[in-house]
């Protein structure tokens, strides 16, 4: 199996130009449909087998429906001119404590497309300025446009996708 580089070890340059906002609207647009097409197929007992410790695909499905929360308030943080945005909760206690392999996946990918419909339905309406805004990311350490954060919760995304698909390989044969 790869070595899969941690997400918290990940670097991050933001050097595009705003303009590319539409790519970055259309990466998190599309999640909803690649973790549907990923997961559907898996029988249960796979989707909720833990590699170890480590999250099972279920849970780190449910962790994509988790951060929604997140990124819906740090759009309000950027359209309201804040500063700084808020810190995620490093220790993932909401995908802890909500116990995803217990529930449906057909509920988690429900609600994820739903949430993840109307952040991207909110980010449809803003103006093209709106993208260039600009606030201090607590765990980054640096400024980010929201055209940045959009960049950065898509590589989020995708990071999980990833994974999923190296537990798809280790558990189906």
């Amino acid at each position: 199996m790869s070595q899969h580089l941690r997400w918290t070890d990940r670097q991050f340059e933001f050097t595009f130009p705003v303009e590319v906002y539409p790519e970055m609207i259309e990466r998190l647009r599309g999640t909803p449909a690649r973790l549907e097409d990923r997961v559907k197929p898996v029988a249960t007992e796979i989707l909720t087998r833990r590699d170890g410790e480590r999250w099972s695909i279920q849970e780190n499905a449910g962790h994509l429906l988790d951060l929604e929360s997140l990124v819906s308030s740090r759009l309000d943080e950027y359209l309201a001119g804040a500063k700084n945005l808020h810190a995620a909760d490093m220790s993932n206690r909401k995908t802890y404590d909500a116990d995803h392999n217990q529930v449906s996946i057909e509920s988690i990918l429900t609600n994820f497309r739903t949430q993840r419909t109307n952040l991207v339905g909110r980010l449809d309406q803003l103006s093209s300025e709106s993208f260039a805004v600009v606030a201090h990311h607590p765990r980054l350490n640096v400024s980010m446009r929201l055209v940045d954060m959009l960049f950065f919760q898509s590589e989020h995304d995708d990071y999980h996708l990833a994974r999923i698909s190296e537990l798809i390989r280790l558990f189906v044969r």
